[in-house]
């Protein structure tokens, strides 16, 4: 099932695609169903079945082209992100980690959703401007002090990222902070595909491409610290919460490239078996 977060109207809602572009309204297949997908996951006990059931022999409602379609959690409680993640991005950085996930935050200003714009920083502050294609894991129940072995009973779903870093900014100090949280930087969609449906991620691939000339692709069974792992190190300092969103880190890019955008890019990030987030590039006021 992949259930997308859309705006139609000027109004907010909760589908689940049907086909290539068919978008079967929550609202009118569960008229009781809370109106975002974060209140879903936060509050309707045995959420999936409840869904499968309402929209099971029904009818497109709305068509992609229709609606403009949002963030997947347009406003999680949080977005943890992982640095280094992927040895290839840890050569073509040069930097190095702890044997811990270097874990930091995006604020949800930072994230547009599938067909949306993302806004190259002014020049005249940045230089550098980098798409991060990542996969991205959706949590669907709290939990605290989880085991690995646990870890994959609590997401949701998953989703593609653009995790679009303002470099320069990186550079500034200690912490990665601004360079990674500039307003419309990032992207999150275009939809959150269940466990059910998605499979085993590490069978997958992540694939970024600009104006069509790929750039990443790699295997998410590179992946340094395990999804898994990831889930259980946030849980030992805070209880997850449904629609935390956990992006697991970018791979480096195909030797030769480079992972900048600029206004007149349009930036694509494939996992293989989810679906493709795609983002024109414009340029900031």
């Amino acid at each position: 099932m992949r259930l997308v977060s859309y705006e139609y109207n000027g109004q907010a809602g909760v589908g689940v695609m049907a086909g290539d572009d068919g978008i079967v309204e929550l609202s009118t297949a569960a008229p009781g169903m809370p109106g975002s997908l974060r209140e879903i996951l936060e509050s309707v006990d045995g959420w999936f079945d409840k869904i499968a059931a309402a929209v099971d022999g029904k009818a497109p409602d709305r068509i992609l082209a229709e609606v403009e379609l949002l963030p997947v959690i347009p406003e999680p409680q949080a977005t943890w992100c992982v640095a280094l993640n992927y040895q290839t991005h840890k050569d073509e950085t040069g930097l190095d980690r702890s044997a811990y996930p270097e874990m930091f935050l995006r604020m949800p200003i930072s994230v547009v959703g599938h067909g949306q714009s993302l806004v190259r920083p002014r020049e005249s502050m940045a230089e550098r401007y980098d798409f991060e294609g990542e996969l991205a894991a959706v949590i669907g129940k709290p939990g605290r002090y989880i085991p690995e072995s646990e870890a994959f009973e609590y997401i949701a779903g998953y989703s593609c990222y653009n995790e679009g870093s303002v470099r320069d900014y990186q550079s500034h100090n200690r912490q990665f902070g601004l360079g990674k949280t500039f307003e419309k930087s990032g992207s999150f969609g275009p939809w959150m595909m269940t466990q059910d449906e998605f499979g085993d991620p590490y069978q997958q691939s992540i694939i970024t491409r600009l104006n069509g000339k790929e750039k990443q692709n790699s295997s998410i069974n590179l992946i340094l610290t395990r999804i898994e792992g990831i889930i259980a190190y946030l849980s030992e300092g805070y209880t997850l919460q449904p629609g935390d969103v956990v992006v697991t880190g970018t791979p480096g890019s195909i030797p030769g490239t480079t992972k900048r955008m600029e206004p007149g890019d349009v930036c694509e990030v494939e996992i293989t078996g989810l679906g493709t987030l795609s983002n024109p590039i414009i340029a900031a006021e």
